[in-house]
């Protein structure tokens, strides 16, 4: 996992809950990396894993609500480091559609070992789509969190649904629909 996502994460928190959160969540985890990320670095999985266990643990937060959140950061750090990735589109569809064409395609370019879930598109409509998430990383509520901070951008609202394809969250289908 790319260290921008635990830079920004541990930022977050530190945002949120205060710099005794992080050190507290970072010594509570059996971390490879001591705990220190630098955002061009890749880490394992595991440790996103422990940390926001950690945290959830910590401040009585679900960790859907703990993603929900993180996107909403991750969302404004993206944009800001690397505003050209939505800047060419004028509608949030049309940007969502086009995650694993162009937005991906562009990631890969700035982190080359990047392991990015897949977004499927199996319908599309001007006002709805439904898209597949699959990653055998189970976030899918940080990939609805960054769904919804894209309409926020173009000032829509949005109404997104979700149906799990397995137990394990690996694969889930999103009902996408303009407000």
């Amino acid at each position: 996992m790319k260290g921008i996502i635990f830079t920004e994460f541990l930022e977050l928190v530190e945002e949120k809950f205060g710099l005794a959160m992080v050190d507290k969540i970072i010594n509570q985890s059996n971390l490879e990396s001591d705990g220190v990320y630098t955002a061009v670095g890749t880490y394992e999985f595991s440790e996103m894993l422990q940390l926001i266990s950690h945290l959830s643990e910590n401040t009585d937060i679900a960790i859907d609500d703990l993603l929900l959140v993180y996107a909403e950061h991750l969302f404004k750090a993206l944009i800001k480091t690397h505003p050209n990735l939505v800047e060419h589109y004028k509608d949030p569809m049309n940007l969502l559609a086009s995650i694993e064409n162009h937005i991906h395609v562009e990631v890969q370019k700035i982190y080359p070992d990047a392991q990015l879930p897949t977004f499927e598109l199996e319908e599309k409509t001007d006002d709805s789509m439904v898209m597949v998430y699959k990653s055998d990383k189970a976030l899918y509520m940080l990939g609805k969190g960054l769904m919804l901070e894209t309409f926020k951008l173009y000032g829509v609202s949005a109404d997104i649904e979700i149906e799990k394809l397995n137990e394990q969250g690996t694969e889930v289908r999103f009902f996408i629909n303009k407000a």
